[in-house]
């Protein structure tokens, strides 16, 4: 690996071009930003949040991560890093309690913290730091990215915050993650009644002062938010009423061998599949990512029935296969109409405070408008993403992308354990050479033929389109 020669030290206005260049600190630019520290590429991660943070207004007390706790920024590309969970956990003398914790599953506002420590640590992230243009230098080969600090100083001309700072990489990585996402005909009506999920624990006081409160959503956010809500029902004296479009409030597929798919064997097979049959694949995956953690499933369901004991009511109302279609104010609380489309029968329903738990979604970021005309879309317009997590971009210099290619890559897009797969990748990319191990063979089952008969005596791959058998 040959480090750039030129090499900026001032934060505050970079005179030298890095390597690469990280927009957004999030749990996988984060990983990125760690696994390249011991290397001799020079890198930079912009985040305009002042400091890290995960999901703050979803770190529940008692919450959990989904995935075991070598999920972490380091352990499953390089389980010798400083930055791994482990070693967080010896730093702050908690290694043997975690010990007797016995447990994978880490809480989640522990994981937050732990992601706190390993972006303190390290001296290529910088907060404060809003990038607000992106171009593309042609002559020099270089991107230069715009960012503001949003602390410092008034409204320019152009109405951004602060004094603008330049940066110039030769590759960037987007990682600006996703944003709540809430159906236009829910919108418009005060954030602190009506909120998204996203904002729950901003507004739990709030809630606990309403006399009634109406979960939207079916995924575990919602679960959660119901559970926790439940927990503190007897003592507030609320009704609670739970909603989801969703034909059940299901569990999420966590067996050993349904969890294969979350895999470098199954995220290449998926890549390589025509975009048809993957489009048409994903829909059918929903139980894979969407679905309610078994535990949290148990437990919302056993304070139920401990509620019930003695034919006491436990003031909860739940109901699947149903829509919120609109909501309006209606004196002091909201009433939605919605819709149990199985059936086909809308009713009204009110409620002092709704909480949507509607899902994210991830638009293009503004800052990109600089160099749109280089990037590469499909006729849906979304992003082209080659195998290596690389966009299509019409320069010499490359755009790699976190988390935005789930149509391009599968189900495990947006999970945690394979980050570090993800991020082994790119940093090949930009290195030219293997930096940490690219695991290739990690699961008992295969998912293309070719894999299979390769490795089977009692196979052969035929190379003509054979027609299926069809069903009786």
């Amino acid at each position: 690996m040959t480090a750039t020669n030129e090499m900026a030290t001032n934060e505050e206005g970079d005179e030298g071009v890095y390597d690469v260049l990280g927009i957004g600190l999030g749990p996988f630019n984060l990983s990125l930003s760690a696994l390249l520290s011991p290397t001799d590429l020079e890198s930079v991660f912009l985040e305009q949040k002042p400091e890290f943070e995960w999901h703050g207004g979803m770190l529940i007390e008692d919450a959990t991560l989904e995935v075991p706790f070598m999920a972490d920024l380091v352990t499953l590309a390089d389980p010798t890093s400083e930055y791994s969970y482990l070693n967080y956990l010896r730093q702050h003398d908690r290694l043997y309690e975690f010990y007797f914790y016995e447990t994978f599953q880490v809480p989640r506002r522990e994981y937050d913290e732990y992601c706190r420590w390993t972006a303190e640590e390290l001296d290529n992230t910088r907060f404060n730091r809003r990038v607000t243009n992106v171009t593309y230098d042609e002559s020099a080969a270089e991107f230069h990215v715009t960012a503001r600090n949003p602390e410092n100083g008034n409204a320019g001309e152009t109405g951004e915050v602060g004094e603008p700072i330049e940066y110039r990489a030769k590759d960037i990585v987007v990682g600006v993650g996703s944003v709540p996402f809430v159906p236009e005909s829910l919108r418009g009506h005060s954030d602190e009644d009506v909120f998204h999920s996203a904002s729950y624990l901003n507004r739990r006081e709030r809630c606990l002062d309403a006399d009634s409160i109406t979960v939207v959503g079916s995924g575990q956010s919602a679960a959660e938010i119901f559970l926790d809500l439940l927990r503190h029902q007897q003592e507030a004296d609320f009704r609670l009423d739970w909603f989801t479009r969703s034909e059940g409030f299901f569990p999420m597929e966590y067996s050993k061998l349904g969890l294969q798919h979350f895999t470098p064997e199954y995220t290449q097979y998926f890549h390589d599949l025509p975009q048809k049959t993957k489009d048409d694949l994903l829909p059918e995956q929903g139980l894979l990512y969407k679905g309610i953690d078994e535990n949290t499933s148990e437990e919302i369901y056993d304070l139920l029935y401990e509620r019930s004991v003695g034919g006491d009511d436990p003031n909860v109302g739940m109901l699947a296969t149903t829509e919120v279609q609109d909501i309006e104010q209606s004196g002091d609380s909201y009433r939605l109409t919605c819709e149990q489309w199985q059936a086909g029968e809308r009713f009204a329903h009110d409620s002092e405070v709704v909480i949507l738990g509607t899902g994210y979604h991830r638009p293009t970021p503004s800052f990109l408008a600089g160099v749109e005309e280089r990037i590469d879309r499909d006729a849906k317009g979304r992003l082209r993403v080659e195998s290596d997590f690389e966009v299509g971009f019409d320069a010499p210099s490359r755009m790699f992308v976190q988390n935005a290619g789930m149509h391009a890559h599968g189900v495990g897009t947006p999970d945690l354990g394979l980050g570090c797969y993800r991020n082994a990748q790119i940093i090949e990319s930009l290195a030219g050479e293997e930096v940490y191990p690219v695991d290739e063979d990690t699961v008992f089952q295969d998912f293309s033929v070719e894999r299979f008969v390769s490795k089977s005596p009692n196979s052969e791959r035929l190379h003509s389109k054979q027609t299926p058998l069809q069903e009786d």
